[in-house]
């Protein structure tokens, strides 16, 4: 028995479904196909931002993941050529409430729709995405097929959904990773009026290991007078030593930290006891606390969204922040030679932790922002005193 939940209003929507959602409960939502003709298997998670759709589908974070938007307009403002995280979209679909209405802005270029089929990514619309959020909120992360197109055989949608393994114990960052290593262009944050600027002066230098980095990272040390070279998420130490970094950035990325600490944990080892400055955001975070003695688990619901509080516990003050993760570092786990510096004001969970013995520390959140508030732009200001220092030594 497949049940249904409303579908939201639109007027100017055809009646007849030509998309579904096939949860793998056998909870089974008629929609609207669009974008890509086919279909896809992925974790469903939400995100509750307003606005900057175009740089949350590409962040590679969201690899094998179904993002089911909050807010009900999407597509509104189109896609441009600038508000993108990464070369390729990484995600397995999309679901909007309402239809996508003809974009007004003076970037765009192209709808987003047409955008979505360009890059083979399905959606679907006309959905309660309000129903599907608090389905998530109070079951958890479940798995899905997105269809656009056939959507008769829903028991093949189905048993495409329960026999997908799930986020939990996968490795993804090799699959979104840099394959081969290549320094950053020099581009870096956007000028009103101006747009991107190139920064050529290079006073440090940054290797950036890729586990699924956002561009924004990039321009964020870029307008920071940082030379940067990335590199492979498997790339050993003794490469990465060749390469004389000032500091070493552990980006944001993909699924289980659990699974891509197997390799990347002895790897963040060596460059902790070469004393080499260490910065982890979102996956870094993860990878840094699993090589400082912590544990990771898989979140009920996750966090995704670009209005969530930190309370920084050095000083006190709360901080807005842009979040995307599933997984979370296990507060229980913590050893004595970790601290925890930042604490989500929604569930207590850890949002930040600094090492008492090496000079390295990490967020779960995304102070790079894209979209999202800038409350927490010092962190980057804050690594590259501590490279500052270590050059000076070396």
């Amino acid at each position: 028995m497949f049940n249904k939940v409303k579908k939201a209003n639109s007027n100017s929507l055809s009646s007849q479904s030509t998309g579904i959602l096939v949860f793998e409960n056998g909870l089974v939502l008629d929609g609207f196909g669009i974008g890509h003709i086919g279909s896809a298997v992925g974790e469903v998670c939400f995100n509750t931002s307003m606005t900057g759709y175009q740089e949350i589908i590409t962040d590679p974070s969201y690899s094998d993941q179904i993002i089911n938007f909050t807010f009900p307009h999407v597509g509104n403002v189109g896609t441009n050529f600038e508000d993108i995280e990464s070369e390729k979209v990484w995600l397995k679909g999309v679901i909007f409430s309402r239809e996508i209405t003809e974009p007004s802005n003076y970037r765009s270029f192209e709808k987003l729709n047409l955008w979505l089929k360009k890059n083979q990514i399905v959606g679907i619309t006309g959905l309660d995405t309000r129903s599907i959020t608090n389905l998530i909120r109070d079951k958890g992360a479940m798995k899905a097929t997105i269809v656009n197109g056939e959507v008769s055989d829903k028991k093949k949608y189905l048993d495409e959904c329960q026999n997908w393994p799930g986020l939990k114990g996968m490795e993804l960052t090799q699959k979104v990773s840099t394959k081969q290593i290549y320094e950053w262009n020099n581009e870096s944050l956007w000028i009103k009026d101006k747009g991107y600027q190139i920064n050529k002066k290079h006073t440090y230098h940054i290797v950036v290991i890729d586990y699924g980095c956002k561009k924004n990272i990039l321009r964020n040390f870029s307008s920071l007078d940082t030379r940067l070279t990335i590199v492979p998420s498997d790339t050993n130490f003794k490469k990465i030593l060749e390469l004389k970094p000032d500091g070493v950035f552990l980006s944001n990325g993909p699924g289980d930290p659990q699974a891509t600490s197997k390799f990347a944990k002895e790897i963040i080892n060596e460059i902790l006891k070469a004393k080499i400055p260490v910065f982890g955001i979102c996956l870094g975070h993860q990878l840094l606390a699993h090589a400082l003695g912590c544990q990771t688990k898989k979140m009920h619901q996750g966090h995704r969204g670009a209005n969530h509080p930190v309370k920084n516990l050095k000083n006190n003050l709360v901080e807005i922040t842009s979040q995307n993760h599933g997984f979370e570092v296990d507060k229980e786990t913590i050893p004595e030679n970790v601290e925890v510096t930042h604490s989500s004001l929604f569930d207590h969970s850890i949002e930040g932790i600094k090492s008492k013995k090496f000079n390295a520390f990490s967020v779960q959140y995304h102070p790079e922002a894209s979209p999202g508030p800038h409350d927490s732009h010092y962190l980057f200001l804050n690594f590259i005193k501590e490279i500052k220092k270590y050059a000076e030594k070396n």
